[in-house]
């Protein structure tokens, strides 16, 4: 017990307040690829494609590929109820009123 009522008195970590908010920092700076402006980033992700595809290692989905790829995300995707509830009770909702998409339909004919 003596021991205890010891580590309990005082600073629990031997550090000052004033010495621990200054080695934590609350944003950290960017740095490598996120700090580089999105011109330079694009740039060179264009080079990583080009080498990908002259090497004869990039992939291009067929169109089967891709609505298997679709298939599998929409059936993820579906998988969780509260998702699918919240889009039920958007319902059929959009933008525009339900009148005005009709007067549209109606003078497009």
């Amino acid at each position: 017990m003596a021991s205890q009522s010891r580590n309990n008195s005082g600073s629990k970590s031997g550090m000052s307040a004033s010495t621990k908010s200054s080695s934590s920092r609350s944003t950290p700076s960017k740095r490598g690829f996120a700090a580089m402006s999105p011109e330079k980033q694009r740039e060179i992700a264009s080079m990583g494609g080009k080498a990908a595809h002259a090497r004869g290692t990039a992939h291009q989905f067929t169109s089967e590929e891709a609505r298997e790829a679709g298939r599998k995300g929409g059936a993820a995707v579906s998988r969780d109820r509260a998702h699918m509830a919240a889009i039920g009770r958007k319902g059929g909702s959009s933008s525009r009123s339900a009148s005005s998409r009709s007067m549209g339909d109606s003078a497009r004919n």
